[in-house]
Formats: C-alpha cells, structure tokens, sequence
C-alpha cells in the first residue's frame, strides 16, 4: 500500500468518526497527516478524484453518494478498478493488470488511483452498492 492508499484508508476512518465531515474535507485532513511536508503530493488530483469520485458513487462505507469532485476520467478509474475487484478479488495483489485492463490499451500512466481504488478494497472499506 502507497501513500495514498493510507491517505484515502485515514479518510474513510475520519469520515466514519465524523458523520458531517464531507468528503473533500476529510481527504484534505488526511493528505495533511501522511504528506506534512510536502505540498505538491497533498494537491495532487489524481489520487484525490479517485477518492472522491468513489464517495460520489456511494462506494465508500459509510459515505452516502453525492457531488464531491468534477474529475470525471480518476472517478471513472477508480469505479471500474472496484468493478473488476468483485469480478475478480485476487487482482487486488496486481494493480498494473488492473489498470491495463481499464485502459483497454489506452497508453496512459497510472497516478495513484489504483492505490486509492485498491487499498480501500483491501481495507473492506468500499461498500456493497452497485457500480
């Protein structure tokens, strides 16, 4: 697990402790804890729209679904990544055959959404809602 899968795992914990605390919020809280001294990876968007966009899609435990990021391709890596986890959960120890797969040949780099995506799964943080 890479940063920010512990980053999205501490979100997931403070919005379950926290039942106001709104998605955006609890990322930012949890971006400061892991990356205290680093500016750049507490912004980066890539990690942060696969988060948010699986709250928007009500798939993290214990956050309802709602309008918490505009990210439209991260939101879409990190639903399909949990598609493809149900489909098949022993693909969590492969995150490169998760993204391939995602890509469908795509030729882009991954940037840590499958960390996010991943490390929720393996935490039985990502609800049981449809994708």
């Amino acid at each position: 697990m890479g940063k920010y899968g512990k980053a999205a795992i501490r979100a997931q914990e403070l919005l379950t402790v926290n039942r106001k605390l709104e998605p955006v919020s609890a990322w930012n809280r949890a971006v400061n804890e892991v990356f205290p001294n680093s500016p750049l990876s507490r912004e980066k968007s890539c990690p942060r729209g696969a988060f948010l966009g699986l709250c928007s899609d009500g798939l993290v435990s214990g956050v309802p679904s709602g309008e918490y990021t505009l990210s439209k391709d991260n939101r879409r890596y990190a639903r399909e990544a949990v598609k493809l986890l149900r489909k098949a959960p022993s693909l969590a120890d492969k995150p490169d055959e998760v993204w391939k797969e995602i890509m469908r040949g795509e030729a882009k780099s991954e940037n840590s959404q499958m960390d996010v995506a991943i490390s929720l799964w393996q935490a039985g943080a990502i609800s049981k809602n449809d994708v």
